[in-house]
């Protein structure tokens, strides 16, 4: 039995430490308001509430530091705002880690920190990235934050689909989709199996990319949606172009025994919700 913290009991986080329940480890986690707390405990696991504004606030979230193994499971919306506040949430968090002396981390990334810009071969987890090649800054940065742990494992996920993320939804009825290069997916399922497969078989001091090693068609997939689901078609593609793929490798943890549910994302379950 492991003492598993999980700081961010979202779409990934709750059904990992639902996960690690089932498999005998004791897990706390982390949600960010009252409300989400009473739901989650109603789940039956244990959580506190904790919030990094960026600097922490909260009831009792000192207990997610006394942990054997802390996931930190926070995106950073880089999207939408220009980092500054997500990497001053990660100083905070870091600090604590650091008074708390925790060994263990997992650190959710993702693809996003590869380069924007195509090439032959896949993207590996070994390929040396800077603020100047990458296509994400923020969440770089985010990793390095942690750099210095002991025992720190990065696990960077492709497209976080399945249950109600479904790529067909996105694209229905738009003009001018791009339906001709290929994915680089993750169904949600084996996210949550992979961070367990992580924390169980001891995979510490690593990179890892999540990411199915099927790497379909992305019209097929919006098309398979459409028949399957019912959504409308998007209404046009655009044309297809040579060498347009920007694949991410997920060969490394299959090398370290562990296997994929659903490995072709044509194969993903999904549910639709009105």
């Amino acid at each position: 039995m492991t003492k598993v913290s999980i700081i961010g009991l979202g779409w990934i986080g709750l059904p990992l430490a639902q996960l690690l329940q089932e498999r005998g480890h004791d897990v706390i986690g982390s949600t960010t308001t009252a409300e989400k707390k009473t739901k989650i405990e109603d789940l039956g696991v244990e959580v506190v509430e904790f919030a990094l504004v960026p600097f922490p606030q909260g009831k009792a979230f000192q207990k997610l530091f006394l942990s054997e193994v802390l996931v930190i499971n926070i995106p950073p919306r880089s999207r939408s705002t220009d980092g500054k506040f997500y990497l001053e949430q990660m100083k905070y968090l870091r600090t604590m880690v650091d008074q708390a002396g925790i060994k263990k981390i997992i650190f959710v990334s993702s693809t996003g920190v590869y380069p924007d810009h195509v090439r032959a071969e896949a993207y590996l987890e070994d390929d040396e990235i800077n603020s100047e090649t990458t296509g994400n800054v923020t969440l770089l940065k985010g990793e390095k934050t942690f750099k210095s742990t002991k025992e720190l494992t990065i696990v960077r996920f492709g497209g976080l689909m399945g249950d109600d993320r479904i790529p067909g939804k996105y694209v229905a009825g738009k003009e001018n989709v791009a339906g001709h290069t290929r994915v680089n997916y993750i169904h949600r399922i084996d996210a949550v199996r992979l961070l367990a497969w992580i924390i169980e078989k001891k995979l510490w001091n690593e990179v890892y990319n999540g990411v199915a090693p099927v790497h379909a068609l992305r019209k097929d997939i919006y098309e398979q949606n459409v028949r399957e689901l019912g959504f409308e078609p998007p209404r046009s593609y655009q044309n297809a172009s040579e060498s347009d793929d920007r694949l991410i490798s997920g060969d490394k943890i299959l090398s370290s025994g562990f296997e994929f549910e659903y490995p072709n994302p044509l194969n993903f379950p999904y549910f639709k919700t009105n």
